[in-house]
């Protein structure tokens, strides 16, 4: 559950952990003992959402996951409902930001009783974020009814926006937060952060636990991963830090989405290499981007208690049998399944009206600029030689298609939709690596982590960064598949 003090800028505490938890063998504690009720609540929570977000099914052509089916049943069948839904949210989110905003400078008078009803301190944020979200509610009654200049309510700009992000994003949250909130409050954030530990901290630096808004984002939805590491922030498990990396390294598009670039560059027979090349290419990133600024400079600090992992070394069945103990005591001590579902559905419900806005606002400027100037075109006539000296073909079409996903992920699948099959490919995998996009991903860091805080211009630096380090790489990856004969 959100706490809504976490998210008030001004008198919240940040606390250091001034040493690391004291390493120690997995024999050496007591295990908690395998009682049949919490592994019961444990057992069904955990296959609820691994079917849920994982199990793999044919729909429409293609191989994707149930949570993704109904999202896409919802908003295509439903576009409507799903458009006047979305409009609610994201005029709430204006109204209350203003009225809490009014409220914190003293302009309005709000009694504590209607405050706290309220939540007021959870809608507070500065004054850019502000303005974003109230932007936001004054554009959206224009896209939904798709009134207004051509420029804005165009089926690759206002349209792409609004049906492909906001509606998606609108549902995806709040159903997704329902699952998520299974994981975390019924022992799955244990269990799966237990099993990851040897992994996690020694590549990346990061507790065991990450592996589970890692995963949330792969099978779900970067906004489900980051409402997870939202959600474990406040709770002191993760630190200023940690949220940094895993924001901007993890925070990933999820397997359907990548299902979706193969199919628009015409490339859906290459789906298991396609993403096979993009999950070692997010690890590569990953691997080198923790140990260097801007993220190696982020402060070990936290906003709540702090309750770091304890690091623990054990065999492989050690593990096993400590993963299970730690998520039957949590299964133990939380809520009922139901209790943890309605949790998560209000806790998904409030991010969603929360950031909604400022997606819509900064996200329609940043596709205008892409589709509507030369900008793009003109930072990317330096890289055209290097294309060509990678070996890529068709470089003046490859070149833009490099940095212009900084505006908008789906953008550079469509510029080389006409491409040879090496540059189609070589656009798809670099696309959905380079994570940081500022249509939706990068207003929902900034907007969300505003007491890290994350920035624009470190967002536009990791960008940046993360072209650089996966260029040569998947260059490497399309000559060899193109080599083996399958391009």
């Amino acid at each position: 559950m959100f706490d809504e003090t976490a998210w008030t800028r001004e008198g919240q505490e940040t606390q250091r952990q001034e040493t690391d938890p004291e390493s120690r063998t997995i024999g050496e504690i007591d295990l908690t003992e395998i009682r049949r009720r919490p592994v019961s609540k444990f057992v069904l929570a955990f296959l609820v959402g691994v079917i849920f977000f994982l199990l793999p099914v044919p729909w429409q052509g293609q191989i994707t996951v149930p949570f993704d089916i109904v999202v896409s049943w919802f908003t295509g069948t439903f576009p409507t409902i799903a458009g006047a839904y979305a409009l609610a949210l994201i005029v709430a989110g204006g109204a209350l930001t203003t009225l809490a905003e009014l409220s914190k400078r003293g302009v309005l008078s709000v009694s504590d009783d209607r405050a706290q009803r309220l939540a007021l301190s959870y809608w507070e944020t500065s004054r850019p974020f502000w303005a974003f979200r109230v932007a936001g509610a004054v554009l959206a009654p224009f896209l939904f009814l798709s009134v207004g200049p051509e420029w804005m309510v165009a089926p690759e700009t206002g349209g792409l926006v609004w049906g492909d992000l906001i509606l998606s994003v609108a549902v995806i949250i709040p159903l997704g937060a329902v699952f998520i909130n299974l994981f975390v409050e019924l022992g799955g954030l244990e269990f799966v952060g237990t099993l990851a530990r040897p992994i996690m901290r020694p590549l990346f630096g990061l507790p065991g636990r990450a592996a589970l808004d890692s995963v949330a984002s792969w099978v779900g939805s970067y906004s489900v991963g980051l409402y997870v590491t939202r959600n474990v922030f406040d709770r002191g498990e993760y630190s200023k830090r940690d949220v940094y990396v895993i924001s901007t390294c993890f925070a990933t598009v999820s397997i359907g989405f990548v299902g979706v670039v193969a199919a628009t560059v015409d490339l859906l027979e290459l789906f298991p290499i396609i993403f096979g090349a993009y999950l070692v290419c997010i690890a590569v990133a990953g691997v080198i981007l923790v140990r260097v600024p801007p993220l190696s400079n982020v402060p070990e600090a936290y906003i709540a208690e702090p309750n770091p992992e304890t690091p623990f070394r054990g065999s492989p069945g050690e593990y096993a049998r400590f993963g299970l103990s730690e998520a039957v005591e949590k299964a133990e001590e939380g809520e009922t399944i139901v209790g943890a579902s309605v949790r998560g559905f209000i806790d998904g419900l409030k991010l969603a009206v929360l950031i909604l806005g400022t997606i819509l606002s900064i996200g329609l400027a940043a596709v205008v600029i892409a589709e509507y100037t030369p900008t793009f075109d003109i930072i990317a006539q330096p890289l055209v030689p290097v294309v060509e000296l990678l070996g890529l073909p068709d470089a003046e079409v490859v070149a833009p298609a490099m940095i212009i996903g900084i505006t908008e992920m789906f953008i550079p699948a469509l510029l080389v939709a006409e491409a040879s099959a090496m540059a189609r490919f070589f656009i798809a995998v670099l696309s959905i690596s380079q994570l940081i996009f500022f249509s939706a991903v990068g207003p929902m860091m900034m907007d969300m982590f505003g007491d890290i805080p994350i920035r624009f211009r470190d967002l536009v630096v990791l960008f940046v960064m993360r072209t650089i380090i996966l260029v040569p790489v998947i260059a490497a990856m399309t000559h060899l598949v193109n080599a083996l004969g399958l391009l």
